[in-house]
């Protein structure tokens, strides 16, 4: 029963070693051992596959570590039950040694007691010894012995009360001694049972000690399965991060790297306490991570524009009027930054009834920025903003959407900050949809940022 026991754990483990061996052959369908100058479709394509890959060995990880869970439980509940029955034999074990040294009390009692009736048959031999002698003597002899009658017949009467007295006595001890082995009897019949329950005990904690023992090669046999398989998916994530920083490389020109965008965001994020997901999320929304800044250029200080493409003219490019000067705050801006009013890129209007000119790569109305600029010089520590600067850009969300309460870091927080940096008053009715893209976006950044925190 015993081999046939160890046969079976031996399979399941040498099964838990093979499906390992499964896991790991069926990865090699993500690969990013050449991706350099891969088209973009063949690059997501890679992606797709090290994201399937990677959420089907998520899917063996998280099995094998419920299987880790539940043998572990298993590996302790065994403990206890070894514990207790650890308790129980001291206490028999104890039980045991009290029931001893009672039974060596009762067999020195019934010693003492049996040396007291050798003493007395001793003295009851003699006794009776004399009152033989005594009845020896013939009538002649008595009335010639030197003692009177009368003292010759006390003498027979104290003999006779003499051994009345030790035959009571006798019977007493005997009675004692009687009771005394019947306690001793029944102290090792109780010691006999005590041990008979130690042994049951002991086997039974045996039994429980081989199961723990096999358990605990099951249990080491699927941490070392975890451990292959949180490698494997390791390499699956690493190749897929590796995919997705080429795919970054492949966008506008003009976007910032990821790696810049990543480490400015981390950094609005201490100063600001907004996640840097979330700050990524709005950049990915706003330009593309820089990559479209916009395709308009102002073409008069009253806010008429025109497009870059095509020169064809935009009216009302920026909003300039007794509500918002934008135009003017533009003018203002790019002046003291040095740049050309007329040929810096700012976003088109997406209809007739709105306006454009929003600025760099998250995409700052001017007025919008000018608001801000304050805080924004205390937190960067300069003494001028630069829009375009993407570092300053970023920077100048984190300090936005903090004021929206996006330094809440909840989903109902990020939403509203989000839907507000769109849509402002209206973002209840116009932002929400805006919200979900840049959520999107975040949830993806988070994964990358975890990503990279871990490895």
């Amino acid at each position: 029963m015993r081999n046939t026991k160890y046969i079976l754990i031996a399979f399941l483990i040498i099964s838990l070693m093979a499906g390992t061996a499964i896991s790991l052959q069926a990865s090699t369908a993500c690969d990013a051992s050449n991706i350099t100058n891969k088209p973009e479709a063949e690059l997501k394509e890679y992606l797709q596959k090290c994201e399937e890959e990677a959420a089907k060995a998520q899917a063996v990880l998280n099995q094998t570590k419920t299987e880790v869970r539940s043998i572990d439980g298993v590996v302790k509940t065994l403990q206890t039950k070894i514990t207790s029955a650890e308790k129980t034999i001291k206490n028999k074990n104890s039980l045991i040694v009290e029931l001893g040294s009672e039974i060596r009390t009762r067999q020195a009692r019934i010693e003492e007691l049996e040396a007291d009736i050798a003493r007395g048959k001793e003295s009851l031999a003699e006794l009776i010894r004399r009152t033989n002698e005594v009845g020896d003597y013939t009538l002649a002899e008595v009335f010639l012995n030197t003692k009177n009658l009368s003292e010759f017949y006390v003498d027979i009467d104290n003999y006779t009360g003499i051994k009345a007295e030790l035959e009571l006595y006798f019977s007493q001890i005997r009675e004692t001694q009687l009771q005394t082995e019947g306690e001793k009897t029944q102290l090792s019949e109780k010691q006999n049972d005590e041990l008979d329950a130690k042994y049951i005990i002991e086997q039974e904690k045996k039994r429980i000690a081989s199961d723990q023992l096999d358990q605990k090669r099951l249990l080491s046999a699927k941490q070392s399965t975890a451990k292959v398989q949180e490698a494997t998916l390791a390499e699956i994530q690493k190749k897929a991060a590796a995919i997705r920083a080429e795919l970054f490389k492949l966008r506008d020109a003009g976007a910032i790297p990821f790696e810049d965008a990543l480490k400015y965001a981390q950094t609005a994020e201490r100063a600001t306490g907004v996640r840097a997901a979330f700050i990524l999320g709005i950049l990915r929304q706003e330009s593309n991570l820089g990559s479209n800044v916009g395709r308009c250029y102002l073409a008069d200080e009253e806010g008429n524009g025109r497009y870059i493409s095509t020169g064809g003219y935009v009216d009302g490019l920026m909003r300039e009027d007794a509500v918002r000067q934008d135009a003017t705050a533009f003018l203002a801006l790019v002046k003291k930054l040095g740049r050309d009013p007329y040929a810096t890129p700012v976003s088109c209007p997406i209809s007739s009834t709105t306006y454009g000119g929003a600025m760099g790569p998250t995409q700052f109305i001017p007025t919008t920025w000018k608001g801000i600029e304050a805080s924004l010089m205390t937190a960067l520590g300069v003494s001028a903003t630069d829009p375009w600067n993407p570092q300053h850009a970023i920077m100048a969300t984190a300090v936005y959407v903090q004021r929206l309460g996006a330094a809440k870091q909840t989903y109902t927080a990020e939403r509203e900050a989000a839907a507000r940096y769109y849509a402002g008053g209206n973002w209840a009715t116009m932002g929400l949809s805006y919200a979900a893209s840049v959520l999107n976006h975040a949830e993806g950044f988070q994964k990358n940022i975890d990503f990279l925190d871990q490895n």
